[in-house]
């Protein structure tokens, strides 16, 4: 075939596709009337999962996973929004590392709410403000973002999905190395980049900002400053990149989560996570104890975390991720007993355990 044959051919394709696109999403709608007739979340992220693992099953390629799930979250995001006005509210403003979460997650064709703190988002979703938050959890290289662990331990929120995303940083900045005196982001990100910053910028300043879009913007008014941040938050505010990817470790990751006001349903076996607190008596062993009904029933704790509960000194709340569903039959043994143990015990939520 020559160049206008194979045109032609791309021509009556896309026709097909997007004629098999709108039947799918009108399908979805139905559903979705269904589902609000039952009373029953248009949001269902194991259900969401299945299909990504069945999409991946079919596909023979020259599409790889990632470009899959990335056309099928917007097909995904459109017939959401027909079934009805979903908002998703993160960590503003726009072009944080969140909000780009927030959109790998749920897509374009859905509503966001930028909010300016973490207890702001759970407040958010509790109040009926919006159907869903997105929060960051944790760091490859700098751990837990603890104002997230801290609001668990209040709010009747649970976790319904997680996202992961790769971290690039790069410092932005309307000057060179040498006029930037002070360099603004939040704490995650200056520690990510802490030892770049100490070799380059020995000079400077390294001051916390409530977000890195929001350390843009001061970039952008002042000449003298400098900010850690994204690609997109550079081109959205207009501040020209000084140097890029100065993350300490190439392998940047951030885990973030959703949260709802209903836990995910199960995927299958070996395909959810779940997260739980508890705390534990004063006493010796106290904590080796909590973790037996795990290991005795060959569950894996995948994740522990300790905080201080901040109720008196030195007594702390642990968070646990486990690999299983909070329903499943030796999960469920497994909290029962622990919760014989342990003078407190929170299930937080499951969900699928998708990377």
């Amino acid at each position: 075939m020559n160049l206008e044959d194979l045109r032609s051919e791309i021509d009556r394709i896309d026709r097909e596709v997007l004629g098999l696109l709108n039947e799918r999403v009108r399908l979805a709608a139905e559903i979705g009337k269904i589902k609000h007739s039952q009373g029953l979340a248009v949001y269902a992220p194991q259900r969401e999962e299945e299909v990504f693992r069945k999409l991946q099953e079919m596909n023979s390629g020259p599409l790889d996973e990632k470009a899959i799930r990335s056309i099928y979250r917007e097909v995904i995001s459109a017939a959401i929004a027909l079934e009805k006005t979903m908002i998703i509210a993160y960590l503003g403003p726009e072009a944080t590392f969140t909000h780009q979460a927030a959109l790998k997650k749920f897509g374009s064709s859905v509503g966001y709410l930028a909010l300016s703190t973490i207890n702001d988002i759970f407040t958010a979703v509790e109040k009926g403000e919006a159907d869903y938050g997105v929060i960051p959890i944790e760091n490859s290289t700098e751990g837990a973002v603890i104002h997230s662990l801290d609001t668990f331990v209040d709010s009747d929120l649970k976790i319904v999905a997680q996202v992961f995303l790769e971290i690039s940083h790069h410092l932005i900045s309307q000057s060179g190395l040498q006029e930037i005196k002070r360099v603004y982001s939040k704490d995650q990100a200056l520690g990510q980049c802490r030892r770049w910053l100490q070799r380059y910028l020995p000079h400077a300043n390294f001051i916390e900002a409530d977000s890195t879009a929001g350390a843009v913007e001061i970039a952008r008014d002042d000449k003298t400053a400098a900010a850690v941040a994204s690609e997109l938050a550079a081109e959205l505010y207009k501040v020209p990149i000084v140097a890029r990817n100065i993350q300490d470790k190439a392998d940047n990751m951030t885990r973030f989560l959703v949260v709802g006001e209903n836990s995910a349903g199960p995927v299958d076996a070996g395909n959810d996570k779940s997260s739980y607190l508890f705390s534990i008596r004063d006493e010796p062993g106290a904590l080796q104890r909590a973790l037996e009904p795990f290991s005795a029933r060959g569950i894996n704790l995948c994740k522990i975390e300790s905080r201080p509960s901040k109720r008196k000194a030195w007594d702390y709340y642990f968070f646990v991720d486990i690999l299983g569903h909070h329903d499943d039959p030796q999960v469920r043994e497994a909290i029962a007993e622990l919760e014989r143990r342990s003078p407190m015990v929170k299930w937080l939520g499951s969900f699928p355990n998708s990377a």
